[in-house]
């Protein structure tokens, strides 16, 4: 019965270190705040930083929905150009296999580039 908790010990001690960590990250930088006085809003820290100008609405404005098809479609891409430069490089120890593994993968891609164009994803007025 010892030998079987014994067994257990070293993952409850990463557990803890994990837990007291993830704890320290989390509650040290807000205690810092508090104690450094950041956390007292003033004018000049409430006021716009990144364009200069006021917003023109609610920040919690909802936006459209092609905005999200758009950035899906980005990252879709992009993810297909990170995949392509390994496998280019790797291409002479793959064979015919790797090549025609990459090929099935940029015709699912082109299929479903074509589909999203067809349904308008990528119109913008």
């Amino acid at each position: 019965m010892a030998t079987v908790a014994a067994g257990y010990l070293p993952i409850l001690m990463f557990l803890a270190v994990a837990v007291g960590l993830s704890t320290a990250f989390v509650v040290l930088p807000m205690l810092a705040s508090k104690l450094t006085g950041s956390s007292k809003p003033n004018p000049e820290k409430l006021s716009e930083y990144e364009c200069g100008f006021p917003a023109f609405e609610d920040s919690r404005a909802q936006f459209d929905v092609r905005f999200y098809l758009i950035a899906i479609l980005f990252i879709v891409f992009d993810l297909e150009a990170a995949f392509l430069y390994p496998w280019a490089v790797a291409l002479g120890g793959i064979g015919f296999a790797g090549w025609a593994a990459m090929m099935v993968f940029l015709i699912e891609l082109a299929v479903g580039f074509a589909y999203a164009w067809k349904k308008g994803a990528l119109e913008w007025e």
